[in-house]
């Protein structure tokens, strides 16, 4: 028998964005032949699927890590890499997924809803793809990004239109056996019901389920017995059904104390996702009373003497016995009534239609402020930013000066001026903090070089912090003028001399 899971830890990774390709064509009698790398592949997502054929997370507890493809590095002859294979996980119908602070993300509900929950990383741009007229042989290429990795937790929300409660051994999981096809396991002692079970009954035109939710004593809600794991199934229940134990033998208990204290902790426990079905909390759910084991004289004494006490409250009360089925025909009628009326009255929900907003003409698309734990020091936030950076090889010059060039056109080197950024100020990015400097020119017109090389980076005409120390320990008579290590060079009359040897 398959073990009943309904919350599980589940540690995601999507895909690798594949690396684009930095290559030239190379082809006998044909100099010139221009860039040719391809654009890296995009890595794959992880995506969650509600099937009907899943019932449980049992999968997700033995396997809790999930991992997306990853996407292949271009190549060249303007070959783009590979697409990383997404990765489908099938869940049950009413799976809740939750971040790690407990956060809901999504509510999967109705077979065939998909949500993404980490998407891939971008594939990395060939030089092929940043050729311009400006950069016509590009000698870099872009990066491939990481792909989204978080904890998830999920929790299973059983979507049943009747949920029964009432203590253990009280006839919940023979009721459903009667009432349906489903077939749990029953014995005649307490909490022989460890996992919720689910029934399908048909009533005339009416198709409704029955969930049976186990282990409800008093302190349920607080988190004694089996209760505050299960409460959570009867949050979608749109019925719910006292289920009472009219031939109990334990002292103390009669009906009336019974129903009272589940209704107690019915209250005062708070359904996580009240607002987004629209039943409000469970005290204020439509009530039925079954009183069962009528069958037993005792019992059918006990439920006559009861039965107006209920029927005061405004719920429906029905004497059953779920050994002999008395009674069973109108309880089945009358529980497919009360479902159909709140069908009618909460029809289902349209699907979303997909909204696309525009990005508005001035914005931005990214914020400078002060960095709080460095002074003089900036940080930049903004997707498109953050995003370049990842993709730069910084131990490439001119994917350096690409950089430059395009967080100059975006707005930012005018933006850190306006705020009154000195040069040499620390600028934080990402995950990339560096020095700014305003010299190298970024955003005019570039003057081509090697590859791999941008000659504005070698224009730094700033005093470095070691040419200042040399220059203090000059005034102070320390050094010769001359820096540590500096070597005397001929006149210039010699070096021009040595030029013009033929």
């Amino acid at each position: 028998m398959s073990k009943f899971i309904d919350r599980v830890v589940l540690h995601v990774r999507a895909g690798k964005g594949g690396h684009g390709c930095a290559s030239v064509h190379r082809e006998k009698f044909k100099p010139l032949g221009g860039p040719d790398g391809g654009n890296g592949g995009n890595g794959g997502d992880v995506i969650l699927e509600v099937d009907a054929n899943v019932h449980t997370l049992l999968d997700f507890h033995f396997h809790p890590h999930a991992k997306a493809g990853n996407g292949k590095p271009g190549e060249g002859s303007n070959r783009d890499g590979k697409q990383g294979g997404e990765l489908m996980l099938s869940v049950p119908d009413g799976t809740v997924v939750l971040d790690k602070a407990g956060n809901v993300l999504v509510d999967l509900v109705g077979p065939g809803n998909r949500f993404i929950v980490a998407r891939g990383g971008r594939g990395g741009l060939g030089n092929a793809a940043l050729a311009s007229k400006a950069r016509k042989a590009p000698g870099f290429a872009l990066l491939g990004e990481e792909g989204e990795e978080l904890e998830l937790v999920l929790e299973l929300k059983s979507v049943a239109d009747v949920g029964l409660v009432g203590f253990p051994s009280a006839g919940k999981s023979s009721l459903v056996s009667v009432l349906s096809a489903a077939k749990p396991k029953i014995a005649d002692y307490p909490f022989t019901t460890l996992v919720p079970n689910l029934g399908v009954v048909a009533s005339g035109d009416t198709t409704f389920t029955v969930a049976d939710v186990p282990g409800l004593i008093p302190g349920a809600s607080a988190g004694r017995g089996l209760g505050l794991d299960f409460l959570r199934h009867l949050e979608r229940c749109a019925v719910l059904a006292h289920v009472v134990d009219c031939a109990t033998l334990e002292p103390g208990r009669d009906p009336v104390s019974d129903v009272d204290a589940l209704e107690a902790e019915l209250a005062a426990y708070k359904p996580a996702l009240s607002a987004d079905d629209d039943l409000g909390d469970l005290a204020g759910r439509p009530r039925v009373v079954i009183l069962n084991k009528t069958d037993v004289p005792d019992g059918a004494e006990l439920a006559e003497m009861v039965h107006d006490e209920f029927s005061a409250r405004g719920w429906p009360v029905f004497e059953i016995s779920a050994v002999s089925r008395a009674g069973l025909r109108p309880l089945t009628f009358a529980l497919a009534d009360l479902v159909r009326e709140y069908r009618e009255a909460h029809p289902k929900a349209a699907p979303k239609r997909t909204v696309i907003r525009p990005i508005a003409v001035d914005e931005s698309g990214f914020s400078v402020y002060a960095d709080p734990e460095e002074p003089g020091g900036f940080i930049v936030r903004g997707t498109r930013p953050e995003r370049w950076v990842r993709q730069t090889q910084f131990d490439n010059d001119e994917a350096v000066g690409y950089l430059a060039d395009r967080l100059a056109r975006l707005g930012v080197e005018a933006e850190l001026v306006k705020q009154g950024a000195e040069p040499g100020a620390p600028v934080t990015i990402g995950p990339v903090s560096f020095e700014w400097e305003p010299q190298i020119s970024a955003g005019i017109e570039r003057v081509p070089t090697g590859r791999g090389t941008d000659i504005r980076l070698e224009q730094n005409e700033r005093i470095g912090a070691a040419e200042r120390k040399h220059a203090s320990r000059v005034r102070r008579g320390l050094v010769g003028d001359k820096p540590s290590g500096e070597a005397d060079l001929p006149p210039a009359d010699d070096v021009d001399a040595d030029d013009d040897r033929d």
